[in-house]
């Protein structure tokens, strides 16, 4: 056979049914996809529903690397070895549905499948490019602009369609995690966006448009802030006088 009797490939189809290496799972919420530590031997794609990756330390500390949406890749350091295992915990933050790949059939659809290759390269790439954006941002933006960007990058703000301003639910704690502060700050930073009316938050958050200011232009108002300005003593005749001798 010279191949010619081949069914056209179709990206969207591939992703969205079993089939030969591949089947879809259903994930209730909390549910695991997988967990740290076992084997790679497979990589996801996420159909429906919100997840997080999460990684625990040696000494037991916990922390959220990754929040998860629909047309996300997980797991894809299965394709690195066979041997290899996972660095994470994939979760359900809501009901999933998720296509599972083997490395296998992975292997065999990129080398065959230049449609798909392109497709799962593209996604690598941008996963590259906020990873490098989510550094930049933990080493030179405060806590309160980190945070504002996390609400952002889970409403989806910025990518096609309109955005899901209601949130999947997330503890303060896992916010706190994901931006590097603590859970005090956090809610200090969330009541302090709700009076702006960048939020409503109530049990769920709803992200409004305005907060994209506090990113995009830096137009968080100073009062309040979390950097508040110093204010000295009040002067006193004493305080005076000996600022007096100096000069």
């Amino acid at each position: 056979m010279d191949g010619s009797n081949k069914k056209p490939f179709k990206l969207d189809l591939f992703l969205a049914t079993p089939g030969t290496g591949r089947r879809i799972v259903h994930l209730k919420t909390k549910g695991i996809a997988f967990s740290q530590g076992e084997s790679a031997d497979s990589v996801f794609f996420l159909q429906a529903g919100r997840a997080e990756l999460s990684v625990v330390s040696k000494r037991g500390k916990e922390a959220t690397v990754s929040l998860l949406a629909a047309g996300d890749f997980f797991g894809e350091e299965a394709m690195q070895n066979a041997d290899g295992l996972r660095t994470t915990t994939a979760t359900a933050l809501t009901l999933c549905t998720l296509l599972e790949v083997e490395r296998k059939e992975m292997l065999r659809v990129m080398h065959e499948e230049h449609d798909f290759s392109d497709f799962f390269l593209q996604f690598l790439l941008l996963k590259n490019a906020k990873t490098e954006a989510d550094l930049v941002d933990q080493l030179f933006n405060s806590s309160e602009r980190r945070l504002a960007r996390t609400l952002l990058l889970m409403a989806e703000f910025g990518q096609p369609g309109e955005p899901e301003t209601l949130l999947p639910p997330i503890t303060q704690e896992a916010l706190a995690e994901m931006i590097g502060t603590t859970r005090s700050r956090v809610s200090f930073f969330m009541n302090r966006f709700r009076s702006l009316g960048y939020i409503d938050y109530n049990g769920r958050i709803r992200v409004h448009k305005t907060l994209l200011n506090v990113v995009l232009h830096d137009q968080l108002p100073e009062q309040n802030a979390s950097r508040p300005k110093m204010l000295g003593p009040a002067p006193t005749p004493a305080r005076n006088a000996r600022r007096t001798k100096l000069v």
